[in-house]
């Protein structure tokens, strides 16, 4: 599997010199979107709650020659596991727990960069998932960001397989 065409059309942001911390993949499955910017030798946390996903993700980093740390964790406990203020970015692909978006928010440093992508109410058109709760409603994801800069966002379908999504790409403002 490759890494997500939206990550790869905005992986140029990671690499901006000036943003310390490392990038936190979240609910990274088998971490291909992880282990393609640790390719381009940026720090990396890949992590997950199932260690399934996470041993295969270790065997493809150990194919792939890359150094990434690898993190265990339960996003959906109530409780805030993130460093405040720590990551340069974070990394959200097909994944929606909404009472862990101020975490996120909270996580990622100043002048640092999110990029995430889930489907939005009009995926079970399509295929899965089709519980509410892991689908945004229209401008949701823009919403909660909407006091950030923007540098990319867009709802609506994909190709191959078709899905309906948003996407989001945005900084952090500096205080």
């Amino acid at each position: 599997m490759a890494a997500n065409p939206l990550l790869m059309r905005f992986s140029s942001l990671l690499e901006d010199e000036s943003l310390e911390g490392p990038i936190l993949d979240l609910a990274c499955g088998r971490g291909e979107n992880g282990l393609f910017l640790a390719g381009l030798n940026l720090p990396v946390i890949l992590a997950d709650r199932s260690p399934e996903a996470l041993e295969v993700a270790r065997r493809s980093a150990e194919d792939q020659g890359v150094k990434v740390e690898f993190w265990g964790v339960d996003l959906e406990t109530g409780r805030n596991p993130l460093q405040e203020g720590y990551y340069r970015a974070i990394l959200v692909f097909h994944y929606l727990y909404r009472p862990f978006i101020p975490y996120l928010r909270k996580g990622i440093r100043e002048g640092g960069i999110l990029i995430y992508e889930t489907f939005t109410s009009e995926q079970p058109k399509y295929g899965h998932p089709h519980n509410p709760d892991y689908l945004l409603q229209p401008g949701e994801l823009a919403d909660w960001f909407q006091d950030w800069q923007i540098i990319h966002y867009y709802e609506g379908l994909l190709e191959d397989p078709r899905r309906a999504v948003a996407q989001i790409v945005c900084r952090k403002p500096r205080e």
